[in-house]
């Protein structure tokens, strides 16, 4: 009898190794290493049905047809809607509403477009039912299929023609001739290629939902994310009610736009004006508060930023910041003390970002430098002022992009004033309904500190 040839492989990153280890050299996880059979490849020639390779002239042109969820929010951040034949995965923590928003966009689907194909490996029929029925999401070209196996599937995609097919996870699904166990590396990787070569050859728009693991990321081997179209991360806090998707990967659209979400009783509502809800309970005449102008792709946020200085009782005072980049508030912090004379060395800095949502860019920069100084020395910055730039090592405020569609969200919101670098120039200030300060450095900025 034929010995089967196995190797060990770690369920999380995909390092091989001939020898069971306890702790992986690459990914440094403990216990996820596991043995799997080794997949025979047959040798042999060119198949019958070899295409040659052509010069990228002769590619016929192929306009893209998409798909509308009648989730505006969504559309946007898939780059105007479900493109045919598109594979998107979807991440996010337990309990966060990928099923319940995937339910809604299935409903919409089926009412306008056609059959959505739902299958899941980890709820019943009469589960996804009771949560469809709570949603008031019920058409009857919705179809749910309980099953894991590929081959089921595909021969129930092949017998029902589904416009949609959603997989609820991939990590629960399994082929049947690999021998190793659902959402090891080997399942996932081929379960995921053959729902590809499915989609594309159908023209079949595939949602795949993906679990993510403690740090954030995607469970399973890093190859998932490269294999499918568009990579969606669900993010938000559980015991807060506001979602926010965003794009990480896109092939047919922007990797910068964000969707706002509301989890209400009745399902995922949309949030119209952000801005307005992120600054709703912002706290009028006091210190260490500012509002900074965001980018988040092509749509301007308004967002408060708060901070609280403290005298430290510790050696070493706590640096501690919520929504943003620790290493940026740091570099904020050392040109305060260095270009400004804050001496925050026996005090303790806490920075954060109200509503939930993560700001990434340098332009908070100058809100930082801002809430903390408003802080340190207990003056408010004005209610009525918004403020964005970069901070440079010598205390300059540089430019930042985008300028005129952050004052004009600013003016609609009924600002007064706003602060930005000298730098930018292009703006049309006679159609701005705002009055406009131009500085050069930090320590300009701080006059404005009442």
């Amino acid at each position: 009898m034929r010995k089967v040839q196995s190797i060990m492989r770690c369920q999380e990153c995909g390092y091989t190794t001939t020898k069971w280890l306890g702790r992986c050299p690459d990914c440094g996880g403990w216990n996820t290493i596991a043995e799997e059979p080794v997949m025979e490849i047959k040798k042999g020639g060119a198949s019958k049905d070899f295409i040659a390779a052509q010069d990228i002239g002769s590619v016929k042109n192929a306009g893209e047809k998409r798909l509308l969820t009648s989730i505006p929010e969504l559309d946007g951040v898939l780059g105007g809607g479900i493109v045919e034949g598109s594979l998107v995965l979807l991440g996010g923590v337990p309990g966060i509403g990928k099923s319940t928003l995937l339910l809604q966009v299935s409903n919409n689907i089926a009412s306008s477009e056609g059959k959505v194909l739902i299958v899941s490996g980890e709820e019943s029929a009469t589960q996804i039912k009771m949560r469809a029925n709570r949603l008031g999401k019920l058409s009857s070209e919705q179809f749910i299929l309980c099953e894991t196996d590929f081959e089921y599937i595909e021969n129930q995609v092949n017998e029902i023609n589904p416009r949609i097919l959603i997989i609820d996870s991939i990590q629960t699904m399994f082929c049947p001739d690999i021998s190793s166990a659902p959402g090891s590396v080997s399942q996932v990787r081929e379960f995921t290629g053959r729902l590809l070569r499915m989609a594309k050859k159908r023209g079949l728009s595939t949602f795949i939902v993906g679990h993510v693991t403690k740090d954030g990321s995607i469970a399973g081997p890093k190859i998932l994310e490269h294999i499918v179209d568009t990579v969606l991360y669900f993010e938000g806090d559980t015991h807060c009610n506001y979602r926010i998707i965003r794009a990480v990967k896109n092939r047919f659209g922007s990797t910068n736009e964000i969707g706002i979400f509301e989890m209400a009783s009745n399902g995922l509502k949309e949030v119209e004006n952000p801005s307005a809800l992120f600054l709703a309970e912002r706290p009028v005449d006091e210190p260490g508060s500012a509002v900074v102008v965001t980018m988040e792709g092509s749509r301007p946020l308004l967002v408060e930023l708060q901070s609280l200085t403290s005298t430290s009782y510790l050696n070493i005072p706590r640096r501690l910041c919520s929504g943003l980049d620790f290493n940026r508030v740091s570099l904020v912090l050392a040109v305060l003390e260095k270009k400004i004379g804050l001496h925050l060395e026996r005090y303790d800095v806490y920075v954060n970002v109200t509503g939930g949502i993560r700001v990434v860019e340098p332009a908070a920069d100058l809100g930082v430098a801002l809430v903390v100084a408003s802080s340190f020395r207990d003056k408010k910055v004005p209610a009525d002022t918004v403020v964005f730039g970069e901070i440079g090592l010598a205390g300059e405020v540089r430019f930042v992009s985008q300028a005129e569609r952050r004052i004009t969200e600013a003016a609609r919101l009924g600002f007064k004033r706003v602060i930005l670098p000298a730098q930018d120039v292009d703006i049309n200030e006679k159609d701005l309904d705002i009055e406009i300060l131009r500085i050069k450095s930090i320590k300009e900025a701080l006059e404005y500190v009442n």
